[in-house]
């Protein structure tokens, strides 16, 4: 949520200035602060990103205000039509959206296009609205007596999204957030801001009305004058647990509606009869996939007996061995990397200190990712890294790094492995690598986490379900997108009505029954 703010400077031709978007078109920052934006494979400043005042919140909610009353009166299925469009120019465009994540976030393109498609399906998810909204029906519920609900929008509604997803997570929020008839202010992160912009205007180019759509780019300025405002009735977060904790307490004690998604330690148990091979493969692209800066990447193998850990470390490091670091563009030198950089030197600074820090713990540094062959040059760059024998006293386990680093912890038995996950206090994803159907069933079972793989590394549901984690991985009551998503947007509204020509009789002052 920090940024380094920088006064106005004499802009460089190949320095790109960006601009808030308010009420359908692109708006120039009043602020005089900005925060430079980095190509990360390169090391250098490719744009700059006005950090907003409170008074350029203020215009954004007042636009998306005055758009509510005529946006929430539209029937659904016009609504749906509108993002029936935004799905044929997004899809349309896709590379191109992949391209600028590549570009500012810094992960490799085929992963970029993964997050784009993802991104998608939550799209094709909202133009199913008007069956989403409908409600139910119980006729002759008395006498003469029906009773029916309803869901109706918020109003205004309001996201904060994080750097590591800079098109998939607005994509898991305001499609149907505004499907459900409610106007959106997205404030993405001040990292990699340019795919909102991209976003807002394939909205446009969809036939939205202006206002019903607004970015505004900022630091805590803009989060705090979103979480204060007034007019806005619901706020949607994703990113570490420290700020999704603070999100959820200041905006709840203002009266929103909150869901915060806050950061993980994600595990993966691995059983002695597990297809290590399997296994193996998929530790590798769960947890060094986009350079480990996922939320539900796998951070922590959980082996299960001295053999397994000995061999699955053994296929680890072969693999980890042949992983490529580099450019993640698809035209990159020598074919697309593995690995991209990470997305600020900041970052990789922290996550390299958490390396030196595993070391002075005591754990077993198998594969050190600062001694990788990487890229020349300014880049963020850092190799896949693999620390073994490592204690849940130790903060290298207890803390989320968001980097590639995978540590190993052995157990003796199920129990022990099970033990770990459910006392931390992370309950993000997880997931078990085994082929007998008894012990899966009973992890899913027992196992406290929000999301559950079963020879799955990484969980993450599909749009037409809900993503959410437990304990400090999530705050407030609902998870997000999918029919959660539906429910958190929209208000329940039940309707009893009676029309007997009776009515007309006299007052009744007794309590109404089913007579």
């Amino acid at each position: 949520m920090s940024a380094t703010a920088t006064p106005p400077t004499a802009t460089s031709p190949n320095i790109t200035e960006l601009h808030h978007w308010i009420n359908g078109v692109p708006t120039p920052s009043t602020s005089n602060r900005f925060a430079d934006v980095y190509h990360p494979a390169t090391g250098t400043i490719q744009s700059r990103v006005p950090l907003a005042t409170a008074a350029e919140v203020d215009a954004a909610v007042a636009a998306a205000t005055a758009a509510f009353p005529d946006w929430s009166a539209q029937p659904p299925l016009r609504r749906a039509r509108v993002l029936f469009r935004f799905r044929e120019i997004f899809e349309r465009r896709l590379d191109e959206v992949a391209a600028l994540i590549n570009r500012e976030h810094g992960k490799v393109f085929s992963d970029a296009r993964g997050e784009a498609t993802r991104g998608l399906e939550n799209i094709e998810f909202a133009t199913a609205i008007p069956h989403l909204l409908k409600g139910e029906l119980t006729e002759q519920l008395g006498a003469g007596v029906d009773s029916y609900s309803m869901r109706q929008p918020l109003g205004v509604v309001a996201g904060i999204t994080p750097f590591n997803f800079p098109a998939m997570v607005p994509l898991w929020m305001f499609p149907i957030a505004i499907a459900c008839g409610n106007t959106f202010v997205l404030k993405p992160s001040e990292r990699d801001p340019s795919s909102s912009n991209l976003l807002a205007e394939m909205l446009k180019e969809a036939g939205l009305p202006d206002g019903v759509f607004n970015v505004v780019h900022g630091d805590k300025v803009a989060v705090d004058a979103i979480l204060n405002h007034p007019d806005i009735q619901a706020v949607s977060f994703v990113g570490s647990t420290p700020i999704a904790e603070y999100v959820y307490r200041t905006a709840t004690a203002t009266g929103k509606r909150v869901q915060a998604l806050g950061g993980a330690k994600n595990h993966m148990i691995v059983m002695p009869d597990a297809d290590l091979d399997q296994a193996a493969d998929a530790l590798v692209g769960a947890a060094y996939g986009s350079a480990g800066e996922r939320c539900m990447a796998i951070s922590v193998a959980v082996t299960v007996g001295s053999h397994t850990a000995d061999a699955l470390i053994s296929k680890l490091e072969s693999r980890i061995a042949d992983l490529r670091v580099g450019d993640g563009a698809a035209d990159a030198p020598n074919g697309e990397s593995d690995l991209g950089p990470l997305i600020t030197r900041a970052h990789l600074d922290k996550v390299t200190s958490y390396i030196a820090l595993g070391q002075e713990e005591g754990a077993e540094l198998a594969v050190d990712g600062r001694n990788s062959a990487l890229p020349n040059g300014d880049g963020f760059f850092l190799g896949a890294t693999l620390f073994d024998h490592v204690r849940p006293t130790m903060r290298i386990y207890k803390e989320e790094i968001f980097g590639p680093v995978l540590g190993i912890v052995r157990a003796n038995n199920f129990e022990t492995a099970l033990q770990l996950i459910n006392d931390h206090e992370f309950g993000n994803g997880t997931s078990i690598f085994t082929r007998d159907g008894d012990t899966a069933r009973d992890f899913a079972h027992r196992v406290q986490a929000g999301m559950v793989g079963i020879n799955v590394p990484i969980p993450v549901p599909t749009a037409f379900h809900s993503f959410g984690g437990w304990k400090r991985s999530l705050f407030g009551d609902h998870a997000i997108y999918g029919p959660e998503g539906v429910r958190f947007y929209t208000r329940l509204k039940t309707v009893t009505a009676r029309w007997p020509t009776g009515i007309r009789a006299g007052v009744d002052t007794t309590m109404p029954t089913l007579g």
